[in-house]
């Protein structure tokens, strides 16, 4: 790893330069006690560190990050985190703003690793935002089989049934925000999935249209929608083969272990936004972790 000077780096604008630096001793970090090498930039005379280039730059508390990510999803809330590891509230909640952009940068980067996939997998799977009258909609698409995660987003959408009139009189007018999630999602998947990918889904009639802006050449398979197995399993189907298992069976994880998408919780969602740090943290754990094996025998 070539070192250079982050000082010279922002002043010229550009990192392809090489400024010469040399090493000037070592200091113990109190949080972890570990050894972080110094440097002297040789042209401004400025000092830094191995660690003013990592993303923990400047955190107290970096020793917990990974062990906060697995609690999370793993079905911990973030009051409990927050108990557990004697942090302030305020602290977990930049945490898990830090931890969501890191993680989802790593699933990225992730992804591309492996192949193109050629059968995909998609749906909305629905929640809501501090109240059931303001709904959100998170569109999740799965590779077939090994049921990797290619991408997912976060849409606002408007309450449905007995709730629509109570949530128009008590929040006012709320905007369908689904396809633009939907275009958003293809977008992203346009360099994962091969442009003649098999798509499958249920019978979602905006579904193909929203599809074909972003994948002329694909073909699209509907399948009919079938019963939740069980009361509070809605993802898991009653049926002996269900076509869409690989995603249903990944929602249900997402219920599962998401703390905030219980069927049964008081911890619901106050920003959208988190709830998609939320997802991108277990989006990277569900790929390098739990499916891995699927993943690899492919």
């Amino acid at each position: 790893m070539e070192i250079n000077c982050p000082q010279c780096i922002k002043e010229f604008e550009t990192s392809e330069i090489q400024i010469s630096v040399r090493r000037a001793g070592y200091f113990r970090r109190k949080s972890d006690s570990k050894r972080v090498q110094r440097y002297r930039c040789n042209r401004c005379q400025k000092n830094f560190s191995s660690a003013t280039f990592r993303d923990e730059y400047r955190q107290k508390k970096r020793q917990v990050n990974f062990h906060i990510a697995r609690d999370w999803v793993s079905g911990v809330s973030l009051r409990r985190v927050a108990k557990n590891y004697h942090l302030s509230r305020r602290t977990v909640a930049r945490k898990l703003e830090f931890l969501g952009k890191k993680y989802y940068r790593d699933f990225l980067e992730e992804n591309k690793i492996h192949g193109k996939a050629s059968i995909v997998v998609f749906d909305d799977m629905e929640t809501f935002e501090h109240t059931k009258c303001k709904p959100l909609s998170i569109t999740l698409a799965v590779e077939y089989k090994t049921r990797r995660i290619l991408g997912f987003e976060v849409s606002q959408m408007p309450a449905k049934g007995r709730l629509a009139k109570i949530a128009i009189k008590k929040y006012g007018f709320r905007r369908d925000m689904r396809a633009q999630g939907r275009q958003r999602l293809f977008s992203q998947l346009q360099d994962l999935v091969l442009p003649d990918a098999l798509f499958q889904s249920d019978e979602n009639p905006f579904y193909p249209r929203d599809l074909r802006r972003a994948f002329p050449q694909a073909t699209h398979q509907a399948f009919k929608g079938q019963r939740g197995s069980i009361v509070g399993q809605g993802e898991l189907k009653k049926i002996r083969w269900d076509p869409l298992f690989s995603l249903n069976h990944t929602c249900a994880m997402f219920r599962a272990n998401v703390n905030r998408l219980f069927r049964k919780t008081w911890c619901t969602t106050k920003v959208p936004e988190n709830l998609s740090h939320h997802l991108a943290i277990y989006a990277y754990f569900h790929n390098k972790y739990l499916i891995a094996r699927q993943v690899k025998r492919t």
